[in-house]
């Protein structure tokens, strides 16, 4: 009897922890579900917001460049900003990313993509990647971005950002924006995304015949031109007034 006690007692004990192992397991299969459903649930969310950004702020503002349009459709702008902001991602406005600096309007994104003309051969230089995603839209549509980024922890961030989105051709540099990348010249396009007081002549220069520079320029008032190379010549055009951070040097040291 004795011995037939144990032993009950034991089977008891063993299916008590197979029961809460059980349990435990039912548990965490339902934590896992119920986040894989979050995560899911938010992806479909951001892509809503995301077509209807499209469809309101670029394409309804006459936006018409069907890969420019696409670019913008697929790239995941909350991905390009601080966690807390990433419900704001796809309002029609600026949002900071840090340093000083901000992550343009998308309207104002797709309008310098677009007046830049990239095809699928060229190679464009870009002047302020900041959180990388006007360099992810470019990537979409050049063959190669070359990016400068004045400061080095956004240069930094905006690398592991591109690389988990697979923009490979995509490559960030910390350097002096000013200066161009000379090595690499010439180019097929330039975009700047913060505005100097005059534009860089180095970026005029490393521009090849026939290209194009996309550049806000002024201090206090200013304005996003288009500049267009041909041979010895520049013609400039204005493109709209606009508000941009100032284009600022890397410190040295």
């Amino acid at each position: 009897m004795v011995h037939g006690d144990v032993e009950n007692r034991g089977a008891d004990k063993v299916q008590s922890c197979c029961g809460k192992t059980a349990r435990n397991i039912r548990e965490r299969t339902i934590m896992r579900t119920d986040k894989s459903n979050g995560a899911q649930e938010a992806k479909n969310r951001f892509r809503t917001d995301r077509l209807r950004m499209v469809e309101q702020q670029i394409r309804g503002r006459g936006i018409k460049d069907p890969h420019v349009l696409k670019a913008m459709e697929e790239v995941p702008r909350h991905l390009f900003v601080a966690p807390d902001d990433q419900s704001s991602a796809y309002d029609d406005n600026p949002l900071p990313i840090g340093y000083g600096q901000t992550i343009s309007q998308p309207y104002i994104v797709a309008l310098m993509t677009e007046t830049l003309h990239i095809t699928a051969h060229d190679r464009v230089l870009e002047i302020g990647t900041g959180s990388g995603y006007q360099s992810a839209i470019l990537s979409r549509l050049a063959k190669d971005v070359f990016s400068i980024e004045s400061i080095a922890p956004l240069a930094d961030r905006a690398r592991l950002t591109l690389n988990d989105l697979a923009c490979h051709n995509v490559h960030v540099r910390v350097s002096d924006g000013y200066e161009g990348w000379p090595d690499k010249a010439p180019f097929d396009g330039v975009i700047v995304t913060a505005a100097p007081e005059t534009v860089p002549d180095e970026l005029i220069e490393q521009v090849a015949d026939g290209g194009r520079i996309v550049i806000p320029v002024g201090l206090h008032y200013q304005e996003l031109i288009l500049l267009t190379k041909e041979r010895t010549v520049v013609r400039s055009h204005k493109i709209a007034d606009v508000r941009f951070v100032p284009m600022v040097r890397k410190e040295k040291g």
